[in-house]
């Protein structure tokens, strides 16, 4: 039987009213905190619920729109003013971030993230910034052995250095070690012209750099002359036992298993362990499988060691490397579904 134009109507669902909703910013917070230079975090509010009305008129916001983009602003809302109670600024990128987390309804709240300091350095604090750095910087803190795996830009080397350097200034373990394998000279460096630190030094370049940030660069080479602070190519670390050591393997991808092996069995009483890698960017020769994707294979489940994944949302830097990244996986896997189309 059809169904007359007036049924029609009368069965339509009418239009549900908007919700309005009011936010008090509590006279303690400036709004200009709340909302950004310019506007600047209220613009990133706004273009992520584009359906969403808001004003801000004195200490108020005033909202309306539907219910859950109502509930997720006014729980953004509380968040922020949480930070900002620390004394700390907000970026229109952490709050970009902050939405994300609250969507996904994840289990660690955004001013836990943004507000756990790892170490403080002439007026600059390192911290986790993402969600899956938050969760690599607690499994450093809770296992002895821990793999940071992800693309270039997501903190793996940096966050790890900074814990070490955070280890050692409690008095946690009494020595530093960063090493690196020198891949690009299949670790014969003995051809290479200069001395044996100018041999070495273009490989842990970026180990030095991570170092600066965090010590004061007059102290480094005195902590490294008295054996506080390591820095070495991978090939220099066999036949030794590391006890009471914060021991971290940079670009482990460049790894044989052999070597992994090798390196994982240093691990002495009292020490810590932080391998991480980019599997995406393995230099060893063709035919040579990766130690770091073999060791996932071979240790995932065993007690004490975990494996934490970062993803291109985790990377920090420009905007346009999280795109790179991205653009770069897709191809690969166009590549891998279709050898013989490398365009």
């Amino acid at each position: 039987m059809a169904t007359s134009n007036k049924e029609a109507q009368l069965g339509a669902t009418e239009p549900i009213a908007p919700i309005k909703s009011v936010i008090v910013i509590p006279p303690a917070f400036q709004m200009i905190g709340v909302l950004g230079a310019g506007d600047e975090l209220l613009k990133v509010i706004e273009q992520q619920f584009p359906t969403t009305r808001i004003t801000a008129r004195g200490n108020e916001i005033q909202l309306s729109g539907d219910a859950e983009s109502i509930g997720l602003i006014e729980n953004l809302i509380s968040e922020m003013l949480t930070v900002l109670r620390t004394g700390q600024g907000l970026t229109p990128e952490a709050v970009e971030r902050s939405i994300s987390w609250l969507r996904e309804k994840s289990d660690v709240r955004p001013h836990e993230v943004l507000t756990a300091n790892i170490l403080s350095n002439r007026g600059k604090s390192i911290r986790a910034k993402t969600l899956n750095q938050k969760r690599y910087v607690d499994a450093i803190d809770q296992h002895t052995i821990v793999f940071g795996i992800g693309p270039a830009g997501t903190g793996k080397t940096y966050l790890a250095v900074a814990k070490a350097v955070q280890a050692l200034q409690e008095k946690r373990i009494n020595r530093i070690v960063l090493t690196r394998p020198a891949v690009e000279a299949g670790e014969r460096l003995g051809f290479l012209p200069g001395t044996l630190s100018e041999k070495i030094d273009p490989y842990l370049r970026p180990l030095y750099d991570a170092l600066h940030d965090m010590i004061e660069p007059e102290k480094i080479p005195r902590l490294m002359t008295s054996g506080t602070i390591e820095v070495a190519p991978l090939a220099y670390m066999r036949g030794r036992t590391l006890n009471d050591a914060f021991i971290i393997l940079d670009e482990a991808q460049n790894t044989s298993p052999e070597q992994m092996k090798m390196f994982l069995t240093r691990l002495g009483f009292g020490s810590t362990m932080v391998i991480t890698g980019d599997v995406t960017q393995v230099d060893l020769p063709r035919g040579t499988s990766s130690g770091l994707q073999v060791v996932k294979q071979i240790l995932q489940g065993v007690d004490d060691v975990a494996f934490c994944n970062l993803s291109s949302t985790d990377v920090v830097r420009h905007k346009l490397v999280a795109k790179i990244v991205d653009a770069y996986s897709a191809y690969d896997e166009r590549r891998n579904l279709n050898p013989k189309d490398s365009n």
